[in-house]
């Protein structure tokens, strides 16, 4: 069974799953469009951060910044041995479930152009293209999208 959690981000398991999707986005992409929040901004008031786990396995991460009118989806990532489970998609219902619990009636997030898995699911879940929003500017290794809750 897939239990969802609101979990420190400096948990040891955590912090070992962001890890490897920070170094996964250096991979992909160049500096100036990695848009990750390092480990300890993940920890701020205003994020609601969250792992999915099998037991004492953590499988997943993903997060959901309350911003002004809206949330943003930040550091989903899923183990490569876990996915295909139905633990990015545990993972979504609870970043969605978190969002409404705390006023927000539209989430945004900003992906990149190479991730085809990553935009399969959030098509999945009901997001559609839209433009740069917040702080981003367009760019080519950049989608941003969208869902009103």
């Amino acid at each position: 069974m897939i239990v969802v959690e609101r979990t420190d981000p400096r948990h040891p398991g955590a912090v070992a799953l962001l890890q490897r999707s920070h170094a996964l986005m250096q991979s992909l992409f160049p500096p100036e469009d990695n848009f990750y929040l390092d480990i300890n901004d993940l920890a701020a008031d205003h994020i609601h951060f969250f792992t999915a786990r099998q037991g004492d396995s953590i499988l997943g991460t993903g997060a959901v910044a309350i911003k002004d009118g809206y949330g943003e989806i930040k550091s989903m990532f899923v183990d490569q041995a876990a996915r295909g489970t139905g633990v990015a998609d545990a993972l979504m219902r609870q970043l969605e479930d978190a969002a409404r619990e705390n006023g927000v009636t539209l989430l945004k997030l900003e992906t990149g152009n190479v991730l085809h898995a990553a935009h399969k699911l959030y098509r999945r879940h009901g997001f559609t293209d839209c433009g740069p929003f917040g702080d981003y500017v367009a760019a080519k290794s950049s989608i941003f999208m969208e869902k009103k809750l």
